[in-house]
């Protein structure tokens, strides 16, 4: 579906600065918490699961739980953020003379690894997606901000010179890889799993990719 991508001069890496002891630490908090909150929506459901209900079973107070998370669909939501960096990230990793378009596909690889290796944990988080509407609404924008850190990859990739806010094909490909990912997500959780999610990511990633042909 892309055009081959061209070389562009090597990139210099900036090491990240180690997490602080306060970030680890927020980061354990918010971790127990999730691993409390999804148990109440295993047992009760998300609607019927209360904020105090989860603040009192991880042992905070209302007011603590909102430090931690800004809202109760942000429980199940907040790793999204999480994820689309990461698969920035593995798409930055990809080699320079693969087409953007397979290199978005292996990026994807992170997420459905993840499926992969823990699915019932992941199907269980797909039909609480499902099963509430304003967890679905903000899955979709959870995702589509997915786009703000992997169109200036493809943009640079694509190589035209345009800013990432004005190259169409860019935001054309990373919305289109999105989609895919997100039909063959919906094709997952229907099938309880049964197919895996990598070849149904294939499978809807493929589809596009011959079209264009």
């Amino acid at each position: 579906m892309a055009e081959t991508s061209r070389t562009s001069p090597a990139r210099v890496t900036v090491p990240s600065a180690p997490a602080s002891l306060r970030e680890r630490t927020r980061a354990a908090m918010r971790a127990e918490v999730s691993e409390v909150a999804f148990r109440l929506f295993a047992e009760q459901g998300f609607d019927k699961t209360t904020v105090e209900q989860i603040a009192a079973e991880a042992g905070l107070s209302r007011t603590t739980f909102f430090r931690y998370f800004g809202t109760k669909e942000e429980v199940v939501l907040g790793k999204m953020g999480e994820v689309g960096h990461e698969v920035a990230a593995a798409l930055a990793a990809r080699p320079e003379g693969e087409r953007p378009w397979d290199s978005l596909r292996r990026a994807f690889d992170v997420v459905a690894q993840a499926d992969s290796d823990e699915p019932e944990q992941s199907l269980h988080l797909m039909r609480l997606l499902n099963d509430a509407c304003a967890l679905m609404t903000h899955q979709w924008e959870k995702t589509q901000g997915w786009q703000s850190v992997l169109v200036p990859e493809i943009s640079r990739r694509l190589g035209d010179g345009l800013e990432p806010a004005d190259d169409l094909r860019a935001h054309a490909l990373v919305a289109s890889a999105i989609a895919c990912l997100n039909a063959a997500a919906d094709a997952w959780t229907a099938g309880d799993g049964a197919t895996p999610l990598s070849l149904l990511v294939d499978r809807a990633m493929g589809t596009l990719s011959e079209l264009s042909e």
